[in-house]
């Protein structure tokens, strides 16, 4: 296996938060505007408390934080969504059936558009590949337009776009001018997929693409468009990359900063819930939290161990 699971879970998740949070001059900003991920850190806290999708837990912890979804514009309402199915699509990676039907049983809590569904499906299961190491760059495409099913939306048309532009060698220029005259979601997926899949191995480019975008509309000196690629090339990039294709220098100056993002009050606790996060997809179990179950009153408690013979544990 090129990269063990929890290294690309956290390339996932930290590479959708240094994607929204790069400018376009490459630098990273520690307070982003659009806080793309909070729905995502709530879904992660109820996988962690429930190991399990529950979307009644979900839709409660969404209610008591609403403020997250208090976008004005409905690209970043969009693309919060899509960044906020990233923990389902972690969860359910390793069957395809799982991972469309959870997709669109969390979708349909916030929006049931059809873009929105199709950017979520296309997004899921191209870092789905990249997680199972089954991403062929030739195939991907295809594979996904084939994945999303019939649908009236122009998503895999835009699709089949990028797949002919990469084949022609098109730059980002080019692929810019195709998909960046409006500020529409299937834009934004199209384009990040070109980023993703132009420079497949550097995940620092990917996202530097990503973001670089001069033409787009400026608030607060960032471009909402650019923070909204580069947050969907990081999380691609970063299932594929793992978290050893994120520069060092990136990873270091957000653990020295420790600064606050995506409802969380320090970076660290993003890198912790992650740990935890995997150890419930894996199936851990938490000795800590469920002792009691072992230990009889009166009874001293002793240090737990479990042991199997080999092929005895099952996948879930």
């Amino acid at each position: 296996m090129r990269h063990s699971p929890i290294n690309r879970f956290k390339g996932t998740l930290l590479g959708a938060f240094l994607g929204e949070s790069l400018t376009s001059g490459g630098e990273i900003q520690f307070h982003s505007c659009l806080d793309l991920g909070n729905m995502a850190v709530l879904g992660i806290q109820s996988f962690i408390a429930l190991g399990r999708l529950d979307l009644d837990d979900w839709i409660e912890r969404q209610q008591e934080e609403s403020a997250h979804f208090a976008a004005t514009d409905n690209i970043s309402i969009s693309i919060k969504i899509i960044i906020a199915t990233l923990p389902v699509t972690l969860f359910f990676h390793e069957s395809p059936i799982k991972l469309r039907q959870s997709l669109l049983r969390v979708v349909k809590i916030w929006e049931d558009d059809p873009v929105v569904r199709d950017g979520t499906l296309a997004v899921g299961y191209a870092i789905a590949l990249a997680l199972t190491e089954k991403l062929n760059p030739l195939t991907l495409i295809p594979q996904t337009i084939a994945f999303l099913g019939e649908t009236p939306t122009s998503i895999p048309k835009k699709l089949l776009r990028v797949q002919n532009l990469l084949e022609q060698g098109a730059g980002l220029s080019t692929a810019q001018a195709e998909f960046a005259r409006e500020e529409k979601l299937s834009n934004t997926i199209a384009i990040a997929f070109y980023c993703f899949l132009s420079t497949l191995e550097d995940f620092r480019l990917a996202v530097l693409q990503a973001t670089y975008n001069d033409n787009s509309q400026v608030q607060n000196g960032t471009s909402l468009t650019s923070q909204a690629t580069g947050a969907i090339t990081g999380a691609l990039s970063g299932a594929y990359n793992g978290t050893s294709g994120i520069p060092v220098n990136w990873q270091v100056l957000l653990l020295q900063k420790n600064s606050p993002g995506w409802g969380l009050t320090t970076f660290s606790q993003m890198l912790e819930l992650t740990d935890a996060f995997v150890a419930v997809w894996s199936g851990v179990y938490n000795l800590t939290l469920n002792a009691k179950e072992f230990t009889e009153e009166g009874c001293e408690e002793a240090p737990l161990s479990v042991y199997a013979a080999p092929r005895v544990i099952r996948s879930r």
